[in-house]
């Protein structure tokens, strides 16, 4: 295996001169995804804050329909407008956000205890309108209870007799556990991480030497060719692991500086828990590093290389993205799907649930067999003519 061993320590060698390449696969995600994790947080928890916290400027239709529910709202801090004289034109051209229509059949209803009808109109589908909204329907909820809490003490009624189940909620999460709740982008960036961490020595080892004529003579030597498919093989999944470990660390380093103490959330990685997430995601490394490399090899040119590299990406996004629209909770059989089964194991560290070593083995055991697949595949391309002649 001597020759194994020269290719491997050649292609890191090449790949350490590189210094823009090395920076932008293996030390760009540490340093951008943590950052833009942070900013992103920071961002939209004090834009959330700013809305809540604003002052409330809302068209009312018909206030003198409900003098007292105006005077309630005014109360509470929200000033009333004038009402537009088309008030769907106005909030479909978001000209205002939320208002508040009190129909001519209001007083009506109201004197005859009936429930009385106040319209919202908004357009739920513009996010920003989504506080605004939940802010006036919690006021409109808070006067009818007010109301009827006093109709019912005028009638000698007890209000207490409307609430017949009273339900207490038994939380049983922990800071660590609800961490997962903020951190739920981070099994799909380790898994994004795992393949672009070795995606630039993969296409330049095989395409790129293919491309600039330096893998002919590397292919004369007396050495067997599955050996030299094996060192380039194992050269790009170490610097995906390097890549894969240096963006988990930064994430450790980086979810403290995060304003959550006030929410109870505990964002601290432990030792125990990076250990876990490497353990599980280190088949996902080879696994990503084998299909690189053989769509690399395979490619005619570096070009076509790195137009394979677009959609191997989606591979990754997938069960990330069925576990964001539709979690589940994890059971054994889900263990035996690749990169799948590595999302849930992230959760579960996170969590800092204790993981059973079945569901460990067979997550690291279903992965490591497609990537030793795909690794015996890549072994075998350099003993093809028209792989190494494809040009």
């Amino acid at each position: 295996m001597s020759g194994f061993g020269t290719v491997y320590r050649k292609e890191v060698r090449d790949n350490l001169r590189d210094k823009r390449s090395l920076f932008n696969s293996v030390l760009l995600g540490p340093i951008l995804f943590p950052i833009l994790f942070i900013g992103l947080a920071y961002f939209a928890g004090t834009k959330q804050q700013e809305r809540a916290e604003q002052v409330l400027e809302i068209p009312v239709i018909g206030a003198g329909h409900a003098p007292n529910l105006v005077l309630f709202l005014e109360q509470q801090g929200v000033v009333i407008e004038e009402p537009p004289s088309d008030p769907e034109a106005a909030v479909r051209a978001q000209d205002e956000q939320v208002i508040i229509r009190i129909p001519s059949e209001f007083p009506e209803q109201w004197k005859a205890g009936k429930p009385a009808v106040v319209e919202l109109i908004a357009d739920p589908s513009r996010r920003e309108s989504d506080i605004p909204m939940q802010r006036v329907r919690g006021l409109l909820h808070a006067y009818g209870a007010q109301i009827g809490q006093l109709r019912l003490q005028l009638r000698g009624v007890s209000p207490s007799i409307q609430t017949a189940v009273m339900v207490k909620d038994v939380d049983l999460s922990t800071p660590q556990s609800r961490g997962m709740m903020v951190m739920i982008m981070l099994p799909y960036v380790l898994m994004i991480t795992a393949f672009t961490g070795g995606m630039h020595l993969a296409i330049d080892s095989t395409a790129g030497e293919k491309e600039r004529k330096s893998l002919e003579p590397l292919l004369i030597n007396p050495v067997p060719r599955w050996q030299i498919m094996l060192g380039k093989l194992s050269a790009t999944a170490t610097y995906a692991f390097v890549s894969l470990a240096l963006t988990l660390l930064a994430f450790r380093f980086a979810f403290p500086m995060l304003p959550t103490g006030a929410l109870g959330v505990d964002l601290n990685l432990g030792a125990e828990a990076i250990g876990g997430i490497l353990l599980a995601v280190a088949p996902v490394v080879v696994l990503a590093a084998a299909m690189l490399t053989t769509l690399a090899a395979l490619a005619k040119s570096l070009r076509e290389a790195q137009s394979y590299m677009g959609l191997v990406f989606l591979i990754p996004m997938i069960p990330g993205l069925i576990f964001m629209v539709n979690p589940m909770k994890p059971e054994t059989w889900m263990m035996a799907i690749p990169m799948f089964s590595q999302n849930l194991l992230i959760g579960e560290f996170v969590r800092g649930e204790t993981v059973s070593t079945l569901w460990l083995a067979l997550s690291m055991g279903s992965t490591l067999a497609i990537g030793f697949a795909f690794t015996a595949l890549a072994a075998t391309l350099f003993s093809r003519p028209r792989v190494v002649f494809s040009s």
